[in-house]
């Protein structure tokens, strides 16, 4: 197995950064988590061709890690892809990608239909290329026994009071050949994620601010409530057991600060701790 990190920024536009998006070959499978700006670009960048995705899984809506979905599943269809690509993600997922090929791109389909017909090349739209599964729990068995299970994390809804049909998070966790790794999105402890990361031999996590950054009531709710920092991180990751930390979704730093972000979860997470970096591969 490993893990490509394609983009390991947040929502604030970050030119070292490219958004959430997480790459895990698996059994010979490029599995995509999330698909943030710049997804498909990182990609070709990774050497990884769009026709090669097996699947792509969102974990949650929020437009940081949705924002390169539209121009991903464009692109797999432009350059001529004909094989299903599934698509799982949360609640509300296929009113997402329906409004972007019914709404946003129809007229680029429509026109793109029409050409490809008077160059004698009859074109399906990209609904016929796209599979999309909805899910909050559960699991997805791929081919080459590659194994994911999906569950619910917490992400605000609790804190916010929001309900389930109108957002709702997941994570997930990969297993093939021995070797696992969970991919948190956007979480706080609680729900399913301590199953989900238990004994991970790769804990993918969020860690937007450091310690050093969270110094007002606003910053303490959000890390406990919303999305964790690296304080959290730590101790989510040591509770579960995990063999190694990768840290993602980071707001822009000064190196200086990165590595005392580094040095602080190294001091309560015993496994080894990665800062995730744009196109940084990861081998398990």
């Amino acid at each position: 197995m490993n893990i490509t990190l394609l983009g390991t920024g947040g929502p604030r536009p970050d030119p070292a950064r490219q958004g959430p998006a997480t790459l895990v070959e698996a059994g010979g499978l490029q599995l995509l988590f999330d698909a943030g700006r710049g997804v498909a670009t990182q990609l070709a960048r990774s050497g990884v061709p769009t026709d090669d995705l097996d699947a792509v899984f969102i974990t949650h809506h929020h437009f940081d890690h949705i924002g390169g979905l539209g121009d991903l599943l464009m692109a797999c269809w432009n350059n001529g892809r004909t094989a299903p690509l599934t698509v799982v993600g949360p609640l509300g997922t296929k009113e997402i990608i329906a409004a972007m090929f019914d709404q946003v791109y129809a007229r680029d389909i429509e026109f793109r239909i029409a050409e490809e017909w008077a160059l004698g090349h009859p074109l399906e739209p990209p609904q016929a290329v796209i599979n999309i599964r909805e899910m909050l729990n559960g699991v997805v068995d791929l081919a080459h026994g590659v194994h994911i299970d999906v569950g619910k994390v917490e992400h605000g809804s609790t804190a916010l009071d929001l309900p389930i049909e109108s957002w709702s998070t997941v994570g997930y966790r990969v297993e093939a050949g021995g070797k696992s790794v969970a991919i948190s999105g956007d979480a706080v402890a609680g729900a399913s994620l301590g199953e989900l990361a238990s004994g991970a031999t790769v804990l993918v996590m969020c860690a937007y601010l450091s310690e050093d950054e969270i110094s007002t009531d606003a910053d303490r709710f959000l890390t406990e409530q919303i999305l964790a920092g690296s304080p959290q991180v730590a101790v989510i990751a040591a509770d579960a057991g995990a063999q190694r930390l990768v840290l993602t979704h980071i707001r822009e730093k000064s190196p200086e600060a990165v590595e005392t972000m580094l040095d602080q979860v190294a001091a309560v997470f015993d496994g080894e701790v990665i800062v995730g970096e744009d196109l940084l591969n990861v081998e398990v």
